[in-house]
């Protein structure tokens, strides 16, 4: 679909979608959720949001509003959910956003996330394609989770990997977002399901450019190479 003021679409498998409200704001949509990764379901809600609002601040928006996604089986505690509840209306707080609803299906797989909205000046927006020549490219978070959430599921994860792995799962790039924004940034991505290669191919291939990675100084949760018991 086509419309004059939508800025960002689905044409390079952006982060999010972005829509020009007026002169000075864009508003920001996206939405993701997934199955449960964690055993604890604060914990798990606490990913799951921080998932979501990553793909604003990948755009260099500030996330506003935000709309829970439930899918829950109704054999399953109903605590269980209002934990997972409170572990992502926790994260909305911390990015300084509100929880406004959302809606919820009976489902024999329990899913949650958010559809999250964000402002950002139409003029700062950062997109996954622009990288030029002589760029640098620079990761906020150590790779590695991918590996170790193969392995909790597996009941394989060490300890010491199960927590590193959360703790970086569990932070939300606003922290980085917020550095970044005082920067001329050419191009950024969040990386996440694709991988560093996947999301990279998507950035390199937009921007009509090749990346050169040195695995040597790709920073990496150190457990990732032994992460099982």
């Amino acid at each position: 679909m086509e419309d004059k003021n939508l800025m960002i679409g689905i044409e390079t498998s952006d982060d999010a979608a972005v829509y020009k409200l007026n002169e000075d704001t864009a508003m920001i949509q996206t939405l993701d959720f997934f199955t449960p990764i964690v055993d604890d379901p604060y914990t798990f809600g606490q990913i799951a949001a921080a998932n979501a609002l990553s793909d604003i601040y990948a755009m260099g928006g500030k996330p506003v509003v935000a709309l829970n996604i439930v899918c829950f089986p109704n054999c399953l505690p109903i605590e269980i959910l209002g934990q997972i509840l409170n572990g992502g209306a926790d994260k909305v707080l911390e990015a300084g956003a509100v929880v406004v609803g959302g809606h919820s299906v009976d489902d024999n797989e329990p899913k949650y996330g958010l559809s999250v909205t964000g402002i950002v000046n139409p003029n700062r927006i950062l997109k996954n394609f622009g990288s030029l020549v002589g760029d640098v490219l620079i990761l906020t978070k150590p790779l590695g989770t991918g590996i170790i959430n193969t392995a909790i599921k597996g009941e394989i994860a060490s300890k010491e990997a199960y927590e590193k792995a959360v703790r970086v799962m569990k932070t939300l790039n606003k922290y980085a977002g917020e550095i970044i924004n005082k920067y001329d940034v050419t191009a950024c991505t969040d990386i996440t399901g694709f991988g560093l290669m996947g999301h990279s191919y998507e950035m390199a291939y937009a921007s009509k450019v090749s990346f050169k990675i040195y695995k040597e100084l790709i920073p990496y949760i150190e457990e990732v190479t032994n992460s099982y018991k």
